[in-house]
């Protein structure tokens, strides 16, 4: 990036091709669609190319990225208040979860269509920092960076994005 910066653009196609999959599941996670996810990952990718002045070198080049993610995501919230979260999470499911695996057929699918539902009862903070450290897999100094909070801060907010995730689901389940 910092190349970029300096004002050899080409580079974007480089960290382009490492990092777009990564900011494609974020979003697409965040928000559920893939059309639109797809859309916001081109908007981060011009956000870095217009804001590259930006960049200080400082900390990883994941965290400024990721900031400006949530931005562009926040906006496109704002913009589009009425949509809703509908993501696939049967991959996200087995990163969340820490026993045993499901059984297979089945009950695995009702599983993943509890989890689902109470992936999307969460606040989009609770679903976003269990995105990050869960299915992303930033540490918890990473998020800290790009929340910026504190690193306890970021523990406790994943702690407590469990257990309501967990008391959600149990609630579906019963």
């Amino acid at each position: 990036m910092l190349r970029v910066k300096a004002g050899d653009v080409d580079r974007m196609g480089l960290l382009f091709e490492r990092y777009h999959r990564k900011l494609f599941s974020f979003l697409y996670h965040m928000l559920g669609r893939a059309d639109t996810s797809e859309d916001l990952v081109q908007n981060v990718f011009y956000r870095m190319l217009k804001y590259r002045h930006t960049y200080t070198g400082e900390g990883e080049f994941r965290t400024w990225m990721y900031h400006l993610a949530r931005n562009v995501l926040a906006d496109h919230i704002k913009k589009n208040r009425h949509s809703t979260h509908h993501a696939d999470v049967a991959d996200f499911a087995e990163k969340i979860g820490g026993g045993s695996q499901a059984d297979e057929g089945l009950q695995r699918e009702q599983e993943v269509a509890t989890l689902h539902r109470a992936l999307g009862r969460l606040s989009a903070e609770n679903r976003e920092v269990l995105i990050l450290s869960r299915f992303q897999e930033l540490k918890y100094e990473e998020i800290a960076r790009v929340l910026n909070t504190t690193e306890g801060a970021v523990k406790v907010r994943v702690h407590r994005a469990m257990n309501e995730l967990k008391t959600i689901y149990l609630r579906i389940e019963n």
